[in-house]
């Protein structure tokens, strides 16, 4: 059971739900020093000289002299110095910031993990607190912290990314700014000394920024915007005058990575449509608690927790019929496009000859519902 601290995901999506919620405005970009922090000063500056009431909650400028320049003349709130492991560190203070309830405040960092003993684990977190208390936040976050393109990153960059927001997180923003850039253009400002010490440029040079990396990369952080202003257009526009409403259902196996893969590859199809989502597991008599190995077990509840922390809703089924499983819950809840693993070859060729299967597709074309096979 989890701790009464480790609070999940849809809560905090519940408490930014409220009526009275601060607006929030994210800058995401393909790696750092594209110029996401800059782009935060100078809009602070802008609000500062129209007499808004906006505060530097936290900002992080990575030693880059034309980003620390920026902070001359905005008010800055202190951050909070903690002590831990023999090293005294600085975190934003939320509890100041709540107290003094500036109208803006701008919050680097959203993928942030906290130190220990604070009130969230995670900085994300700390933001919507701020935004449920009505104050309106600026934030910023690399396209590499997202949550379920993780692996697409780690797959392009060869280096799994340990900080991670929800995909929920992007989801509340009422604006997602992409800030964009060239591979040539990021690669010179690196080579400028613009992003980091000169003495770190060749090994950056050689791993990170290369120029097919940095391409794929701008890619994903430009897909991710156009999904989240086709989100916004689609909540502009009456449900009667939009398309069929996509909605998916997952459905996964106790096969550990092809579980998550599927989960994965659905939530990312489900944020771009805008839509609902389901993961289906079903429980075969053969997989039943007593019968089915713990490690299977323990990933099984692994990967439906991460289906959960993803946005999808969880439904259990026990049946001895798959298939009949899989229909039954994709006309309950209207499904459009059911998404699967890919079987084993042998397997498939089994279950296309079955009139289980074949009955499947001609239910699932009966009521126009697609379904996809997943690598």
């Amino acid at each position: 059971m989890m701790a009464d601290k480790e609070q999940s995901v849809q809560h905090f999506l519940n408490l930014a739900n409220r009526a009275g919620r601060g607006k929030f405005k994210i800058y995401i970009g393909m790696s750092a020093g594209v110029g996401k922090t800059y782009r935060m000063l100078q809009e602070a500056h802008a609000m500062l000289r129209n007499g808004v009431n906006i505060q530097i909650g936290y900002i992080e400028t990575h030693g880059r002299t034309e980003t620390h320049a920026l902070l001359d003349g905005l008010p800055q709130i202190p951050r909070r110095q903690v002590f831990y492991k023999g090293k005294m560190l600085e975190e934003m203070d939320l509890s100041t910031i709540l107290l003094l309830s500036p109208d803006w405040v701008v919050v680097d960092e959203l993928a942030h993990s906290n130190i220990p003993g604070s009130k969230n684990e995670k900085r994300w977190q700390d933001v919507v607190d701020l935004l449920n208390a009505g104050i309106n936040i600026i934030s910023a976050v690399n396209i590499q912290h997202i949550e379920s393109i993780n692996l697409e990153v780690k797959s392009i960059t060869g280096v799994e990314v340990q900080e991670r927001i929800p995909d929920l997180v992007l989801q509340m923003a009422d604006e997602v700014v992409n800030i964009d850039l060239t591979a040539d253009e990021l690669i010179t400002r690196l080579k400028e000394g613009k992003i980091y010490d000169r003495s770190k440029v060749e090994s950056a040079l050689s791993n990170f920024f290369q120029a097919d990396k940095i391409l794929q990369l701008r890619e994903l952080a430009l897909k991710e915007v156009t999904t989240q202003v086709e989100r916004k257009v689609e909540t502009e526009i009456p449900r009667n005058l939009q398309m069929r409403h996509e909605s998916f259902l997952a459905c996964i196996s106790t096969n550990d990575e092809v579980a998550r893969k599927v989960i994965r590859k659905t939530a990312r199809l489900a944020a771009y449509y805008h839509a609902d989502w389901f993961v289906l597991y079903v429980q075969t008599p053969g997989e039943s608690a007593d019968k089915i190995a713990l490690a299977a077990q323990r990933h099984l509840i692994n990967n439906l927790k991460l289906a959960t922390e993803l946005g999808a809703e969880v439904i259990q089924e026990h049946n001895a019929k798959v298939s009949e499983a899989i229909i039954n819950i994709a006309l309950e809840k209207r499904v459009t496009t059911i998404c699967m693993g890919k079987p084993h070859i042998s397997l498939f060729r089994i279950i296309l000859r079955t009139n289980v299967f074949n009955q499947l597709l001609k239910t699932l074309s009966a009521n126009d519902i697609d379904i996809i096979i997943l690598s």
